[in-house]
């Protein structure tokens, strides 16, 4: 027998410090982007994207159930990836902002799929949904891409729920 205690038993984090705690992890800042089944564009701010795979080339991105456009996220077979640069905090702001039109007036673009590409941020990629996993109150799609357009410039990033330059991060 041995000797060793096995650790008491640990309850999950509340919901504010999950918030504070994940908050210390810098991101970059997205829009996620996707045409409903009348072709209406639609998107919103997203930071919870990653990189799956590299083979085959996988990404993902985490969207709330409370997302007024989740119903357009599910429906679609492509979502888009568009990676905000430094100065394109409004943008992030808009897209985060509820009740409005986010694509009216905006410079965009369909892409090879489809889906809206925003004009003038630091990459476009879209993606063909190959899975959806709901998981706590999120709705994860995973999404293999199909094509990407990189550009030159540094990243929005938001860390500890500020928006945030590379040059920021120092101290």
């Amino acid at each position: 027998m041995s000797s060793e205690k096995l650790p008491r038993a640990l309850a999950a984090v509340a919901g504010e410090e999950f918030r504070r705690a994940c908050g210390r992890f810098a991101t970059g800042v997205t829009i996620a982007s996707v045409l409903d089944e009348l072709g209406a564009p639609h998107g919103l701010t997203v930071s919870s994207f990653a990189a799956v795979s590299l083979d085959p080339p996988l990404a993902l991105i985490c969207l709330g159930h409370e997302t007024t456009s989740l119903a357009a996220f599910r429906a679609a077979k492509y979502f888009g990836i568009n990676v905000l640069g430094e100065d394109q905090r409004a943008l992030s702001e808009h897209f985060a902002r509820k009740g409005h039109d986010r694509f009216d007036g905006l410079d965009w673009a369909p892409g090879e799929t489809g889906v809206p590409l925003l004009a003038g941020v630091l990459a476009q990629m879209e993606c063909a949904v190959r899975q959806r996993v709901t998981a706590g109150d999120h709705e994860i799609l995973i999404g293999e891409m199909l094509s990407a357009r990189v550009h030159k410039g540094d990243p929005l990033i938001h860390f500890s729920s500020r928006y945030r330059k590379l040059a920021d991060l120092g101290g």
